[in-house]
């Protein structure tokens, strides 16, 4: 049987390759924070514009360029930015809700702390099957959902409208993440298919 793996959502994982800095850590684990549904996330919307976060958005741009120019290959010459980022706090019995990024291309989420082989993140099939049959494995062709391990120092990027979610938290060490948006500056599209579009 040959089979032909048709339209895939593409979820990339980069490694940073070294621990945080005291500097880095410090400033990302005790961001101020408000309530969200299930967990806490940062009041600061723009985390990455802090002089404490330049080696690290240095790295989360140069992998989302490379994401993006791998997966999406624009024929235009258009530069895809991070919008917002934001920490995100869960801690023992806390979950993050299931949930999308809209507003934007590309969505990424760092691990700052977690615990190996315990913590998770959880992606959710895009378009479900009007006929559902029991399988007797799962795999990624019949399951609505599936995760992957969530690991300190680990990058995933995905497209912003794959629902995502955290089920709750089994340790006590607390889990923090930094996640973040993006959006595209240049022309795209094409004005004679009336589909041109300059974005500033």
């Amino acid at each position: 049987m040959e089979i032909n793996h048709l339209f895939p959502t593409a979820v990339a994982r980069f490694q940073l390759g070294r621990e945080l800095t005291d500097t880095e850590h410090t400033f990302l684990s005790m961001q101020e924070n408000k309530p969200n549904i299930g967990n806490v996330v940062s009041v600061n919307k723009t985390i990455l514009k802090n002089k404490e976060c330049q080696d690290l958005k240095q790295f989360i741009e140069t992998s989302v360029k490379e994401y993006f120019d791998q997966m999406y290959l624009p024929k235009e010459d258009v530069e895809i930015y991070i919008t917002q980022s934001w920490v995100n706090f869960t801690k023992q019995d806390e979950f993050h809700h299931k949930h999308n990024h809209g507003n934007s291309i590309i969505s990424g989420v760092f691990y700052i702390n977690t615990v190996k082989d315990t913590d998770k993140i959880y992606f959710y099939k895009q378009n479900n099957d009007q006929i559902r049959l029991t399988p007797r494995d799962f795999n990624t062709y019949n399951s609505e959902s599936w995760w992957l391990n969530a690991e300190t120092g680990d990058l995933l990027l995905f497209p912003s409208s794959l629902t995502h979610s955290v089920e709750k938290v089994t340790h006590s060490d607390g889990r923090i993440s930094l996640s973040f948006n993006t959006f595209l500056r240049g022309k795209i599209g094409n004005e004679d298919s009336l589909t041109g579009l300059t974005l500033d």
